[in-house]
């Protein structure tokens, strides 16, 4: 029997279904079909045929790149099923129809047989590291934002072996605080409200190279989840903010880093810091009392920044940071003090070395600072060292070498 699907119920695009699919996922917008097809006109003329050219069709759903009747046809299709289509010429061809073969104001049918597909490419890369099929569609048309305090139900599968099944509430870019993979708050950032989708990750945006033993998923293993959106809102966005309410956002995130840092949640702590820029970073208009306080917050944000950073051993943006603090307090004991461990850090003793000595300048009694230009001197004198006994026997092999030839 068939069942009218278009939009408008206005018996445009009709689906019989000759053979039931497998499963219940259908393909969404941004996945790529495959598809054998025959098309035919009302009176059973042959049109075209994929199965004559022994040629599937592949196509990228919602790109426009087929009819319409199509695009709303194969959207309803489980993998494995034949289905006729009945398509109205204003979802075909219209009134200029597709010459020769095509007439004007057509009705066209179709056999369509869903072969397969793959997911929507959701991953920041485009590598199909995180591939998304849609379960059912949301409601509306938003989407949360980076911070929004959502509610999902997780089923996580790893060989078709279910690993979790939970309801959770965190904030996006908190995730991991709950045990969120990367992968599914990616992927939330592009669901809408009460959307359900399936997620297939790739191990990168899982976990890794470390797997989870608690989970018995091994090191660099893909894991599919069932995510369904439950609800969700949105943190304000930054223009509708006025400078005091930035400002109060900028403390909420600043206190949450310290939190996260506190529990040694390091790359948390880095993730809710770097947020704070974009509240307070590039706005000029703050008064005098909200600059003071402004500078305070970014000050500290940037030396928390930096001492994250040479924790996590990633000394270029520690003393990047530095560098920003020092824009703000060209002497500030903490950035000059941290900056000097990183240039150490990098094997750069003639650069470490003037950073502490400006501390020792401002605070003499600092013991920490004294130490780490002992530590200069010494990892200088062993660079030299090492520099003379390369030379040496670079010289040495070029004398063996000449003394040779005179032979």
């Amino acid at each position: 029997m068939a069942v009218d699907i278009s939009v408008e119920k206005d018996n445009g695009v009709l689906k019989e279904i000759l053979k039931e699919g497998e499963g219940d996922e259908v393909p969404a917008a941004g996945c790529v079909v495959k598809v054998h097809y025959t098309g035919t006109l009302l009176d059973g003329t042959k049109f075209d045929s994929s199965r004559d050219r022994n040629e599937p069709f592949s196509f990228e759903l919602g790109e426009g790149r087929v009819i319409k009747a199509w695009e709303i046809g194969t959207a309803t299709m489980k993998k494995g099923e034949v289905c006729v289509l009945t398509c109205a010429p204003k979802y075909a061809y219209g009134q200029g129809g597709s010459p020769p073969k095509i007439p004007p104001n057509a009705t066209l049918k179709f056999e369509i047989e869903m072969l397969s597909w793959t997911g929507m490419d959701i991953s920041p890369d485009k590598d199909g590291s995180i591939e998304k099929i849609l379960l059912r569609k949301g409601i509306d048309a938003t989407s949360p934002n980076d911070g929004a305090l959502v509610n999902v139900h997780l089923v996580g599968k790893c060989e078709d072996k279910i690993f979790e099944e939970r309801d959770v509430q965190f904030n996006l870019g908190e995730g991991e605080d709950s045990g969120i993979i990367k992968g599914v708050e990616i992927a939330l950032e592009k669901f809408k409200n009460k959307e359900h989708a399936k997620l297939k990750i790739k191990s990168k945006y899982a976990f890794g190279k470390k797997g989870k033993s608690e989970f018995d998923i091994p090191p660099d293993t893909d894991v599919t989840y069932e995510v369904e959106l439950q609800s969700f809102e949105k943190t304000p966005d930054t223009w509708s903010m006025d400078n005091p309410q930035k400002i109060e956002q900028a403390k909420i995130l600043k206190e949450k880093g310290t939190n996260y840092f506190k529990q040694n949640k390091l790359t948390l702590a880095i993730e809710m810091y770097r947020k704070i820029d974009n509240y307070i970073v590039y706005d000029k208009l703050f008064n005098d009392e909200l600059k003071i306080e402004r500078d305070n917050i970014l000050l500290a944000t940037y030396l928390n920044l930096a001492l994250c950073y040479l924790k996590v051993e990633k000394f270029v943006d520690a003393k990047d940071y530095c560098n920003k603090a020092l824009e703000i307090d060209a002497n500030n004991e903490k950035a000059l003090f941290r900056r000097g461990q990183a240039y150490l850090a990098l094997a750069s003793p003639e650069i470490a070395i003037k950073d502490f000595q400006e501390v020792v300048k401002i605070e003499p009694n600092n013991s920490a600072a004294v130490k780490q230009i002992s530590a200069c001197n010494n990892l200088k004198k062993k660079q030299l060292a090492a520099e003379r006994k390369l030379y040496s026997n670079i010289f040495a092999t070029k004398e063996n070498n000449e003394n040779s030839e005179k032979q």
